[in-house]
């Protein structure tokens, strides 16, 4: 692209930002259709490939703007508006076969704001339409679909609704009866299409979301576009640049779209509950739900917007979010700036906040939405600061109500939010948490926010950020630091314990190589006091030499790390391993998650040995007043879940990489024998034509490539062998973690009444019967709980002291919250082991809230997400 190019893309890259707001949209699309009529004759496929369709499809929100652009462009050349038309429907057609779902969505739109400036005939829209309702309507098809892929169906008509705000006014005022015929056919789909339930996939748990009234997203986006029909199609939210051009672009030539198709329905024949399930769930992943709304703010403190115009943003921002990913200031400069002539704050941080708190996953890793909040507050001063401040408010009150998954996740983002503004926040609006029971959940999100703001700066730093809340500095964690066993100071340093480990600390010190120390530890320390207490001493020293950093516990691992692997053979050492690791760390959470993070990774303890530790008593105790447990337990799934990821990507890798060693082997043998084939008569005796040098060219890139090919192939067969072994240590990783959650639920969950009654956690404990507990957790503390669901008001208006939940409860909802997070996370892994979970956890008289927990992550795909 020629440097004069790339002057005029800046150029009108530094017009189009102004086009949103109030701004006149007529004086810069004449500047900018100016720049692009003075350079498009001598540069046309720059504009073409690399502007206009380019900018449409990543700047979607001013798809009009562009529109109208190709619209003036069609009055002075129709074959280059026609080569536009053409290219987009290449890319639709691309996008459809390819399952790309935003492409989809955002050509369709793009398509509607070319018929809106007369580049696109009325009726090819409504071709394109029918042909994807067809589509969905022969999906949910007993005989000739398949209704399991209902997601895909409900997409298409999604991608019609969400493009009707753009192009519905045009369709309406040209083609009226084909339009209504569409509309005939929406409202025909919704009707046969199967309701979608997506309680297990909220934010807040509560009761509402059974109601059998309550509309899934495709109702409601129906009843707001309806909404909209009955409004005359006017929507606020929709910019209409085209307006004060539609004299000149009359006299331009409406082109015809061809007709798209689109792929045929997945066919199944099988009649199996198991396999439909795992058609199903594969479906979802393809199409998964874009947006499920939070609603934060009480409506006389949000935005007063029609509901088509709360979409029409919505979907401006998602945009931003999705095509800006990774460029946080431009993401931030392009949201304050969409082309709407109303304030829109509220919405952009409930539609933000949606995205961070999205189950199972967010689109983009949190941290990116972390960064935009931070920008945002940056760009807009004088109003996002106070809608931050106003959510997270909303949301502290309703926490006790917010699933397990999104409180990790709103915790983790709150400290990372608090540290780029130097912790300042009300602590003092907060205070009275301190005076609640130590399990309940306001309390326990204070704590968990200061442990994590620690982690981000300094102790001292974080308690004189509450000094105006000096109530909280008992929510504060213990300034960390080791808590060395072995210590010497003069009433200890003669045990045993401490010469042992002064004389190891001297051994590494003086160099001592491994073998070494592992002789001495098992003719020395084992014979007189026990592998236990061997374990003991060594674990303790190697943990505090490498206390000092990071850095230094890795480098200690990796050392020495065959010493401890000596001492912990089996499970039973390696659980002794990671209480000693707990007791070093007592003071820090962070240091015991990072140090048995790292000794997984070195594959000192395994991950069913983590699993096992994670439910110990001592730590079963802490699952409603602390992360600690669920933390390692996080990290030891997701590594071992990570490691097949990997594994898969690398054997992938290899394939392709041994399809090209066998094709250049191939070649190389083929020239070698075509060189040798050419033969001369020398003194009467055929001979290889070719000079000898060159033929042992030939031999050895035939041999290298040759072993080339088998190299790859072997590591093949070892990655193929690696990933047979993780899978099955994954199979059992996932029967020994649910099978632990069904244990220690079993025992404290109030049993289901004779008339089958499930017990309902949140109704507090006057309405539930622990028979079945023993003397111990019968006298667990009862006490009131903020939040229950019956009390608790979205707009925040509950008391302090209005708790009624115990706490045996709160521990039952917190431990089967995280059984569900699970679930949801690694759905695709229980799908594939479904049977064997059956046939060995799921037996028997299962707890039907532990199987709906259990299988919370399948639920939207089975009635009850009880039978599968």
């Amino acid at each position: 692209m020629s440097a004069g190019w790339r002057t005029l893309l800046l150029r009108i890259g530094d017009r189009c930002p102004e086009y949103g707001g109030s701004a006149d949209h007529k004086e810069h699309i004449e500047t900018c259709y100016g720049m692009i009529s003075r350079e498009y004759e001598h540069s046309r496929e720059a504009i073409f490939e690399q502007f206009l369709l380019q900018c449409a499809e990543q700047l979607p929100h001013k798809i009009p703007f562009f529109g109208v652009l190709i619209g003036l462009i069609n009055l002075e050349n129709e074959d280059f508006a026609k080569d536009i038309v053409d290219t987009t429907q290449a890319k639709l057609q691309d996008a459809l076969h390819n399952e790309n779902r935003d492409r989809i969505r955002i050509l369709l739109r793009f398509l509607s704001g070319l018929m809106c400036s007369k580049v696109v005939v009325p009726n090819s829209i409504i071709e394109t339409f029918e042909t994807l309702l067809s589509s969905a309507a022969t999906i949910l098809d007993e005989e000739t679909g398949n209704p399991s892929w209902q997601p895909r169906a409900d997409f298409y008509v999604y991608c019609i609704l969400a493009s009707l705000p753009w192009g519905g006014p045009e369709l309406f005022e040209q083609v009226p009866d084909e339009f209504e015929r569409v509309l005939v056919g929406i409202q025909s789909y919704i009707s046969i299409r199967r309701h979608f339930d997506d309680i297990a996939f909220s934010v807040f748990e509560t009761d509402e979301g059974h109601s059998p009234n309550k509309k899934d997203f495709m109702e409601d986006l129906w009843e707001r576009i309806q909404i909209l029909s009955r409004s005359g199609w006017k929507a606020k939210s929709v910019p209409k640049p085209h307006l004060p051009f539609e004299a000149q672009l009359v006299a331009g030539k409406s082109h015809r779209l061809s007709l798209i198709s689109c792929p045929p329905p997945n066919l199944t024949l099988t009649s199996s509950e198991i396999l439909r399930g795992q058609e199903k769930h594969e479906a979802d992943l393809k199409y998964p739900q874009r947006l499920r709304r939070l609603h934060i703010f009480p409506t006389n403190q949000a935005e007063n917007m029609q509901p088509v115009d709360r979409f029409v943003v919505e979907e401006c921002i998602l945009d931003v979010l999705l095509f800006f990913n990774g460029c946080r200031k431009e993401c931030a400069f392009y949201l304050v700036s969409l082309p709407v002539s109303f304030r829109y704050e509220y919405l952009m941080a409930e539609t933000i906040f949606s995205q961070l708190l999205l189950l199972p996953n967010p689109p983009f890793r949190p941290i990116y939405y972390t960064l935009v909040i931070i920008d945002l507050c940056k760009a807009l001063p004088g109003a996002f600061p106070s809608v931050v401040v106003g959510a997270v408010h909303a949301l502290f009150d309703r926490i006790s109500n917010m699933d397990m998954e999104c409180r990790t996740r709103l915790i983790l983002w709150f400290s990372h939010h608090l540290s780029n503004f130097q912790f300042i926040w009300p602590w003092q609006e907060w205070s009275y948490v301190k005076d609640l029971p130590k399990w309940a959940p306001q309390r326990v999100f204070v704590q968990e926010v200061l442990e994590r703001e620690i982690r981000l700066s300094y102790f001292e730093k974080i308690k004189q950020s509450i000094e105006d809340a000096a109530e909280l500095e008992e929510l504060l964690p213990p300034k960390a630091g080791p808590n060395f066993k072995f210590l010497s100071d003069e009433s200890t340093e003669n045990t045993d314990g401490h010469k042992l480990s002064k004389e190891l600390v001297a051994m590494v010190r003086g160099k001592k190589n491994v073998r070494d120390i592992i002789l001495w530890v098992e003719e020395h320390v084992i014979p007189t006091n026990g592998a236990e207490f061997a374990l003991d001493v060594v674990s303790q020293t190697l943990l505090d030499i490498g206390s000092k950093s990071f850095t230094h516990l890795i480098t200690v691992l990796e050392r020495y790390g065959q010493i401890i692997s000596k001492l912990c053979p089996n499970e039973e050492m390696q659980l002794l391993l990671m209480d000693e690791v707990s007791a070093y760390w007592k003071n820090s959470t962070q240091m015991t998650a990072i140090a048995i993070d790292r000794m997984m990774g070195y594959r000192l303890i395994s991950n069913l040995a983590i699993v096992k530790w994670g439910f110990s008593p001592a730590n079963v105790e802490q699952f409603h007043v602390s992360d600690r447990p669920w933390e390692i337990l996080r990290n030891a799934v997701s590594k071992t879940y990570n490691r097949i990821s990997d594994l898969r990507k690398e054997i992938q890798s290899l394939k392709k990489g041994l399809q090209v060693a066998k094709e250049v082997s191939a070649k190389a043998i083929k020239e070698l024998e075509e060189a040798k084939s050419v033969l001369e008569i020398v003194e009467g005796q055929p001979a290889p034509a070719e000079r000898p040098g060159r033929l042992r060219r030939l031999q050895v890139h035939a041999d290298k490539a040759k072993e080339e090919e088998v190299t790859t192939e072997e590591s093949l067969e070892a990655k193929g062998a690696l990933l047979a072994r993780a899978l099955e240590e994954n199979k059992e990783l996932l029967k020994l973690l649910f099978k632990r959650f069904v244990d220690v639920l079993t025992e404290r969950l109030p049993a289901v009444s004779a008339d089958g009654e499930i017990p309902n956690l949140r109704a507090g404990y006057q309405n539930v019967n622990f028979a079945s507990q023993d003397l111990e957790t019968a006298t667990m503390e009862i006490d009131n709980e903020n939040g229950a669901d019956k009390n608790s008001e979205p707009n925040g208006q509950n008391t302090k002291n209005d708790y009624n939940v115990g706490e045996l409860e709160q521990w039952c909802l917190c431990t089967l919250g995280y059984l569900k997070s699970f679930s949801r996370q690694y759905a695709t892994e229980i799908w594939s082991h479904i049977a064997m979970l059956d046939e060995e956890v799921f037996v028997g008289d299962i707890h039907p809230l532990i199987r709906k927990a259990a299988f919370s992550g399948l639920c939207r795909f089975t009635n009850e997400g009880s039978q599968l």
